[in-house]
């Protein structure tokens, strides 16, 4: 009976999100797939409750201090920067997964039911919210209530949208209807379902709020006060180690600035996405790329690597930049028209299974940033 009732709520959201022509679109994709394993998650867990066994292994987060003993909460987070934030501040008090495995490409990923089991039985669960946590919602919604914690991080700080800025696929006088790089270059453009296209809103929340230090000051603030919410009696080492971590992050503010302050010019050019607005917002920077930060398309437009190389010429910067991760085709084909080189600008979105492995932190890679910065802008 409960996978006849899983399988009649999966064929009604299958016929809610179908196109005309049979096909799923990608935004929409990201959301019915989480909600259709959510009901299977739901209808496994009513399952053996009616059987009377429990599906959380002992220690997890749905037991309690009651249960037998002291244990650690348990968090979860979506991505990177919050799952460090939480190092940081519990330490060794809590135990702490993120959803998004090292080197995995944030804007494809969808939750497993592990994902989702882990949210419901987690005593805190941090998510970024915008456009590809659209799923996070609809789970939480269907979700039974529980005393669980979440804490949105676009919520935390000041949002402002993505932009199109001179010379990206798709702003004023680069349509999307103009010639691929690639297909101009004898190359092979990325089919995305088959030719479906999708629907861009020009007015997303840029949801990449942690690239600002500054930021990432407010965001800790607000870790700190739902990490106590949920284990009030470690209250207190959580406000000490939020205290020291955000004089670290006073400093590397202070090294940002300084930098900005001595430089030649005060432009950045990407060959990729551009994840860094509010970045570029705090410390004053200007910046050219081919795409907004959480652009579906990645393959420009010939008049944008034209303009792009332009650009670079133009304002004589010594390197291109690409985000950590992604593909360096473009950044490499201006690199190559213009005699410069590429580098890394580190978003922390995620990073790779080696880097995790090896201990790098929010705080390494944004100093990673800082001596970018002084080449790049010099």
């Amino acid at each position: 009976m409960i996978w006849n009732s899983v399988l009649q709520n999966m064929n009604a959201d299958k016929n809610r999100i179908m196109d005309s022509s049979g096909n799923l679109s990608a935004r929409l994709r990201r959301r019915a797939v989480p909600a259709i394993v959510l009901a299977c998650c739901m209808a496994f867990t009513a399952g053996c409750a009616r059987a009377g066994g429990s599906t959380m292994p002992p220690g997890s987060a749905g037991d309690t201090a009651d249960s037998g003993g002291d244990r650690k909460i348990s968090v979860v987070t979506t991505i990177f920067p919050p799952y460090d934030f939480v190092r940081e501040i519990a330490g060794d008090e809590a135990d702490i997964k993120m959803l998004l495995k090292p080197g995995e490409e944030t804007h494809s990923y969808e939750p497993t039911p592990q994902d989702i089991i882990a949210i419901q039985n987690s005593d805190v669960f941090i998510y970024t919210g915008g456009e590809n946590d659209v799923w996070v919602e609809d789970i939480l919604s269907s979700m039974p209530d529980s005393d669980m914690v979440t804490l949105r991080l676009t919520d935390c700080v000041d949002t402002v949208e993505e932009e199109q800025v001179e010379g990206m696929k798709g702003s004023a006088g680069h349509d999307h209807d103009e010639e691929d790089y690639d297909d101009v270059h004898g190359g092979h453009a990325d089919e995305a379902g088959d030719g479906e296209t999708e629907e861009e809103s020009p007015h997303e929340v840029d949801e990449h709020v942690w690239t600002s230090p500054v930021n990432a000051s407010l965001i800790v603030e607000q870790i700190k006060n739902v990490l106590s919410q949920a284990d009030p009696d470690n209250s207190e080492l959580y406000a000490e180690n939020t205290l020291a971590y955000q004089e670290q992050l006073s400093e590397l503010d202070r090294e940002f600035r300084e930098v900005v302050d001595n430089a030649k010019r005060d432009v950045m050019i990407f060959g990729d996405r551009f994840p860094f607005r509010y970045f570029a917002d705090e410390y004053g920077l200007e910046y050219y790329a081919a795409f907004p930060g959480c652009a579906g398309d990645t393959e420009p437009s010939a008049a944008t690597m034209a303009f792009l190389i332009e650009k670079v010429k133009e304002e004589k910067v010594p390197a291109v930049l690409k985000m950590e991760l992604s593909n360096a085709d473009i950044a490499n084909a201006i690199a190559e028209a213009t005699g410069t080189e590429v580098k890394v600008l580190y978003s922390c979105h995620n990073l790779s299974a080696d880097d995790f492995e090896n201990g790098e932190t929010y705080l390494s890679m944004m100093q990673k940033n800082v001596e970018t910065l002084k080449e790049v802008l010099n």
